[in-house]
């Protein structure tokens, strides 16, 4: 009876060990880039929740989205391996099925280790992590795709969907839901999705999760991401009455040109900037229509009394170029594009107000933050990307030098662009499709809106920034790197 009873409050303190544990809240709306979040004093967007949070936490400045693009980056966020070694080579969709350019059953994933460690698991939003097959009979790209339960990697609530950007009319697949049972929603998908997450976060009789379990839940919001248009009225409201010179005040952009088609700029258009001009309303209107719904779920998180032990994290997968160098969209190694926000905030262990130039990526995500949560047991030991815990919580560790950039092309791991991101500069190797090569160096300190490609003028600093990428190249065994020796030897 005594072993029984002893038994019994090792069970109980086990449980209590386990509700105390840190919570996860890791939000990352797509296509938002750093420049628009307002308290960087860059765009001229209103984000009262987002800077709100920022004063509360720590923001890092430097956070580099090496492959910016949807589903490169979530691989990369979900494995903690390289594009190569996940097989997310490009965005996922039919015309890649062929490839499998999908999140891989076999990746012990971010999700798998936290459902190993004692987490409750949950996924709202956008996945865009599995190239769905081609209809029979049909020319078109499928984007949309349906994950089945096994493919989830141990997320036990699911609110989701593959790719669908009509944000006004979304639909989901929800928890056991089979791929014909589609959820459809007549609704801004920020608002819809906030209100299942708070539903989630008071977890009346726990229906949505088990509330003796911590627990980790990835909030993909789709907008910004385009199409813009789709974005409520009352959003728009705050940004009518200002001009384009106004809003758009980045020093690359200029109204009256734009970049034409360059073989390296990853399907540049033109009319780029007219683009710019019928958009940016748009654009800075959803990026504040997501911070006033981001700011719900976080007041949620405190009302229940969340807060204290909850890591919420702000990112992104990519950000945008809105008429930068004469461009839209992301793919391409300029600020615009690759600078994305990281906003982390932890009352227990983090100071408030702190800035830091920490270069960080997306494949360091997983591994600092499961070792932020303590939950290491599981971790792979052939991840790419490495823990920045200490350097967050402490300021002690070896900061990176740089992080990787990356173009791939859909199913060719040696193909496309090479580059670095250091604190200050900015150095890319890019062979176009014809095999020529092209080269970017920029100082990002000197010229922050890089304008002024050194390439030829600093002789000593390229050589330098080429040794290094030709360092982490073989470090990292990409494939690229044969390549490129053949074609210039």
């Amino acid at each position: 009876m005594l072993l029984g009873y002893i038994s019994l409050i090792k069970k109980k303190s086990e449980k209590l060990d386990e509700v105390q544990k840190p919570n996860l809240l890791f939000i990352f709306p797509d296509q938002l880039r750093n420049a628009a979040i307002g308290i960087n004093n860059q765009d001229p967007v209103v984000t009262p929740n987002l800077d709100k949070l920022a004063k509360e936490g720590m923001v890092i400045s430097n956070a580099i989205s090496s492959f910016p693009l949807c589903s490169p980056y979530r691989g990369m966020l979900m494995t903690g391996k390289l594009p190569y070694n996940n097989n997310v080579l490009s965005n996922s969709n039919s015309r890649r099925y062929k490839y499998n350019n999908s999140w891989q059953k076999e990746d012990v994933s971010f999700s798998d280790v936290l459902v190993k460690n004692g987490y409750d698991a949950g996924y709202v939003g956008k996945l865009h992590l599995t190239s769905p097959p081609p209809i029979p009979g049909k020319d078109s790209i499928v984007w949309d795709a349906y994950t089945p339960k096994e493919q989830r990697h141990g997320f036990n609530f699911w609110y989701s969907y593959g790719t669908f950007d009509v944000h006004n009319e979304p639909h989901y697949w929800v928890n056991d839901a089979k791929e014909d049972e589609l959820t459809f929603v007549k609704e801004w998908s920020p608002i819809h999705e906030a209100n299942v997450i708070i539903d989630y976060l008071k977890n009346p009789s726990e229906k949505t999760r088990d509330g003796n379990k911590p627990f980790a839940l990835f909030w993909s919001v789709n907008p910004p991401h385009p199409p813009y248009q789709y974005v409520p009225e009352k959003y728009l409201e705050t940004y009518k009455d200002k001009s384009l010179e106004e809003l758009l005040v980045r020093g690359n952009v200029n109204l009256q040109t734009d970049a034409g088609h360059l073989a390296f700029h990853n399907g540049a258009t033109r009319n780029r900037v007219n683009l710019a001009k019928e958009h940016v309303r748009d654009y800075f209107a959803m990026v504040t229509g997501v911070d006033e719904q981001i700011g719900r779920v976080l007041k949620t998180l405190e009302d229940e009394g969340l807060d204290k032990n909850t890591i919420v994290v702000i990112s992104s997968d990519h950000g945008e170029m809105m008429g930068s160098h004469g461009l839209m969209s992301k793919n391409i190694w300029y600020e615009e594009a690759i600078n994305i926000p990281f906003i982390i905030r932890w009352p227990e262990k983090i100071k408030a107000g702190q800035k830091d130039n920490l270069l960080i990526s997306p494949i360091d995500v997983m591994p600092t933050l499961l070792n932020m949560l303590g939950t290491t047991d599981g971790i792979p030991e052939n991840l790419d990307g490495q823990d920045l815990s200490s350097i967050i919580l402490k300021n002690r560790g070896k900061r990176p030098t740089s992080v990787m950039y990356y173009y791939i092309e859909e199913g060719q791991p040696a193909s496309g662009h090479r580059g670095l991101r250091t604190q200050r500069h900015t150095y890319v190797i890019a062979i176009d499709k014809a095999g020529v090569e092209h080269k970017m160096l920029y100082d990002n300190m000197a010229d922050p809106y890089q304008k002024n490609n050194l390439i030829g003028v600093d002789s000593t600093l390229e050589k330098t920034l080429k040794a290094e990428l030709i360092l982490q190249l073989e470090m990292k065994k990409d494939p690229w790197l044969q390549r490129y020796k053949k074609l210039v030897e």
